[in-house]
């Protein structure tokens, strides 16, 4: 009881018959992609400058601090973190990608100006 082929042929050929890609949508999935490849580099970047960076005192904290070493366990420790990290990562890729969608819709209103 399923779909005939060629119902489900002309269905799927219906469906894609919108989707001509021009040269300039295709340059515009490339902008996409690099953007985001982009934000997700300097996510990296600050997700482990920020792991580190919160690493080393909690971790010093844990063992100098009296209260600290009895109220801190691995699993907070590990929290206070991975916290850090998350948030130092999706700030920074949110801010990069957003910057560079701005750079590319201020190079396309630049180039629509420049070609009228």
């Amino acid at each position: 009881m399923g779909i005939p082929s060629t119902m489900r042929d002309a269905w799927v050929n219906r469906r894609n018959s919108h989707l001509i890609a021009s040269p300039a949508e295709d340059q515009k999935i490339l902008n996409s992609r690099r953007c985001t490849q982009e934000g997700v580099r300097a996510g990296v970047k600050a997700a482990s400058i920020a792991c580190v960076g919160s690493a080393v005192p909690t971790l010093v904290a844990v063992r100098v601090i009296p209260w600290a070493k009895a109220n801190l366990n691995y699993t907070a420790q590990a929290l206070i973190i991975s916290a850090a990290s998350i948030a130092a990562y999706f700030i920074t890729a949110d801010k990069t990608i957003l910057e560079c969608a701005r750079r590319n819709a201020h190079y396309e209103v630049q180039h629509d100006k420049s070609s009228t």
